[in-house]
């Protein structure tokens, strides 16, 4: 079940920009597409993109957490490994610190690096509900992920 992470937490972008999860939050929210270091992956994408666009210009850093190295998230998010910010988690300390047990993920983070909204594995309604509250956040249109189309809904991976 997901839970607040630990604000001291070191996190490290692909560009090699290693800051605490409370400096990452400093100026806004983030939200966060959080997903496997498994090629299958890739068909999230889409859908993470269609959030990013929506919600870019809003006061929250959208943002991908792959649970891999470098290569491996430019192996699954191709040219939007440089076009977004992109958060490599190849020990899973950050996901471990949210609590998350199945992926792919979608996670709002406020300011104080408390968890507003999260929702575990792919479900079309369950991620709407969470960009409905970060929408709601940010006094921002809220991204119709559910239409975005993609995979059928299932459980998601274990992180374990």
């Amino acid at each position: 079940m997901a839970k607040n992470p630990d604000p001291a937490l070191q996190i490290t972008t692909s560009t090699g920009v290693t800051r605490s999860l409370d400096d990452w939050t400093t100026m806004f929210h983030l939200c966060l597409v959080v997903l496997p270091a498994r090629p299958e992956a890739a068909a999230f994408t889409p859908i993470a993109r269609h959030i990013f666009a929506t919600l870019g210009d809003a006061d929250c850093t959208t943002a991908y957490v792959v649970t891999g190295p470098a290569a491996v998230a430019e192996r699954i998010l191709g040219p939007d490994e440089q076009a977004e910010v992109t958060f490599l988690d190849p020990d899973l300390e950050l996901v471990t610190s949210l609590g998350l047990e199945r992926l792919p993920a979608f996670v709002h983070l406020r300011q104080d690096t408390t968890l507003a909204a999260a929702t575990e594995g792919w479900d079309p309604h369950e991620w709407q509900r969470v960009a409905h509250e970060v929408g709601t956040a940010m006094a921002w249109t809220v991204p119709e992920v559910a239409a975005a189309g993609g995979p059928p809904a299932f459980g998601g991976w274990p992180t374990a």
